[in-house]
């Protein structure tokens, strides 16, 4: 029998992990999640709180697209879970990339030979990581984005949809790229930009 996946988080991200996960042949029990009721298609089992419960049963991954609400589950319950992957069997993951713990990759997204995808990070449907790129965690690379070449992104940063990255930039942690957003220098400050190409527009708070 395939090792069970209790994914945390019961909205749109979590239900489209689930169907990964199942398509792949692994069981999915149900969510945890602290305000989302039974539907159609979720079986809320508790409460995020409640994840010990289940730890000796099953694997867990963080459903949620907000990069620093998984990080703080993640660090939350670091040494106490043990945290899948998913990958869709429609992505392309070449030999020798490496996909840290609790990752996720979508319906036709790629990641290219050399790259290295940090933990509980999210490959977004039809995004791609090119040759030798250097995520660290809790990255998100929205639906459509795409990172050209030697491309590293600092921890928390999100692509956002339909974002653009040439190659051999580098971006500091915890920034956030605009939909459309295309990056052609290094960004070392934090905050969001936007525009083409992408200049600073506001802090985060």
């Amino acid at each position: 029998m395939p090792e069970k996946v209790i994914i945390i988080g019961a909205g749109g991200h979590g239900r489209v992990i689930a169907d990964i996960l199942r398509s792949s042949g692994r069981e999915v029990p149900g969510f945890l999640d602290d305000h989302a009721t039974c539907g159609p298609d979720t079986n809320v089992l508790g409460k995020v709180e409640d994840a010990p419960r289940f730890k000796d049963s099953a694997e867990f991954i963080i459903g949620i697209g907000d990069n620093k609400t998984r990080m703080e589950i993640a660090e939350r319950f670091k040494g106490v879970l043990r945290f899948a992957t998913a990958v869709h069997k429609s992505a392309v993951i070449a030999p020798g990339a490496v996909l840290g713990e609790g990752s996720a990759v979508m319906a036709g997204a790629v990641v290219n030979v050399g790259a290295v995808i940090g933990s509980h990070c999210v490959i977004n449907t039809s995004a791609s990581v090119d040759h030798d790129c250097a995520l660290s965690d809790f990255v998100h690379v929205s639906p459509g984005a795409r990172l050209a070449g030697n491309v590293t992104l600092g921890k928390g940063t999100w692509i956002g949809i339909g974002g653009a990255v040439i190659n051999d930039v580098t971006i500091c942690p915890w920034c956030v790229i605009g939909a459309g957003g295309v990056v052609i220098k290094n960004l070392d400050k934090p905050g969001t930009y936007v525009g083409v190409p992408v200049s600073f527009k506001a802090a985060d708070r």
